[in-house]
């Protein structure tokens, strides 16, 4: 298989598919790796590392995307990369589609087989190539949102540890999966006073338990998430639907009872946000303000970290990325199902039943049109 690597070209987005090493992986499984050059610049791998590894270094973007049968990227396509699209081209990378119709509408009305790193499961029913970023944004959340508190960066004056006699900050964080349970992480290093609140009560006494009940926990209602926010100075969004729209669990309304000059960090943004005042923004323009709030809602937060991030992203990819290539997509798929579930787009079709619930738009399981492939 002819597997291209393009630069990722979002707003101040420095990751990369792959690093050298799974450039080297593909190559010694008997596969042509196509990498734009510079593609790996901004997370430290230089063109020579990708030479060395077996890769053959393509000036530009549109040759990439022309010669491969599969492309890796990081990102979710961008309107500048759509023409590049071709039918039956496999595409795996983050693609976010609950929330971006026009995105969808390419992929699908270009007939490209899309393959969606946050849906893909394991046996356990996880998320294994959302895992990795969702660690890393989880503990940015903290360090962004104890930037943003500073006073010159537009937040209250507070200190996220606080000092002796002074009390340390109040962060509340919505959701107690991966992404909450790393912010916790980072904000009880730190010495704030920390609350997750969740749906799932055998969740919060896990976290009870892995906190040593130096965190409060609440469970999850309207009431209970306006009550805790209205005292907080941090408030961190890590709600996961798996491949559906987020749940908009702070409104409008509540914000009006939150402290002027307190940070919501939206790590939810991706999935259109947990935060109903929540709009994606970039590295270059990161914050705006709602009812005296500042909202950081950074779509691709873990780019500013790119070296950290590609080394982790790639680390769980590259397995799949090979059983694709060495398989191919029919036998790659009918082989492990979890890689089935990510599967978004195909032949035309919308193939992940969350995905066309959000948008209004028609869904056919992937099986179906597997099936109606097969001649009889």
């Amino acid at each position: 298989m002819i597997v291209g690597l393009p630069k990722e070209i979002k707003d101040n987005e420095y990751r990369v598919g792959l690093t050298p090493a799974g450039v080297r992986a593909l190559k010694d499984a008997g596969h042509q790796i196509l990498v734009q050059k510079s593609a790996g610049a901004g997370s430290g791998f230089e063109d020579a590392l990708y030479e060395r590894a077996g890769a053959q270094l393509i000036d530009t973007a549109d040759d990439v995307w022309a010669k491969a049968d599969m492309i890796v990227k990081v990102k979710e396509p961008i309107a500048a990369e759509y023409p590049r699209m071709r039918e039956g081209q496999l595409l795996f990378t983050y693609l976010h589609l609950a929330p971006d119709h026009e995105l969808t509408k390419q992929l699908i009305d270009r007939k490209v087989t899309g393959i969606a790193y946050e849906t893909i499961t394991d046996r356990r029913g996880t998320l294994p190539l959302l895992t990795p970023m969702s660690e890393v944004a989880g503990r940015m959340a903290i360090q962004v949102g104890a930037h943003y508190l500073e006073k010159m960066s537009g937040g209250r004056g507070i200190l996220l540890g606080g000092v002796p006699g002074v009390p340390a900050a109040r962060v509340v964080i919505i959701g107690g999966g991966v992404v909450g349970t790393n912010a916790a992480k980072m904000a009880v290093g730190m010495g704030a006073h920390v609350t997750i609140i969740d749906n799932n009560l055998d969740r919060l006494r896990e976290l009870d338990d892995i906190f040593l009940s130096t965190i409060s926990t609440l469970a999850s209602s309207a009431y209970m998430i306006h009550d805790a926010i209205s005292q907080a100075d941090l408030i961190v969004g890590a709600v996961l639907v798996p491949g559906a729209a987020a749940p908009k669990l702070v409104t409008k309304s509540m914000l009006k009872d939150v402290p002027n000059g307190a940070v919501v960090v939206d790590v939810a943004v991706d999935q259109g946000g947990c935060i109903e005042t929540t709009h994606p923004t970039t590295h270059s323009n990161p914050t705006f303000y709602v009812e005296g709030v500042l909202h950081y809602c950074v779509a691709n937060m873990p780019g500013a970290v790119p070296r950290t991030s590609t080394f982790a992203l790639t680390n769980a990819t590259l397995p799949y990325a090979l059983k694709l290539a060495n398989k191919g997509f029919l036998q790659a798929i009918n082989g492990d199902s979890g890689l089935k579930e990510g599967v978004n787009t195909y032949a035309g079709h919308c193939t992940y039943e969350a995905v066309a619930a959000a948008q209004g738009i028609s869904y056919t399981p992937i099986g179906q049109l597997l099936t109606e492939a097969v001649p009889a």
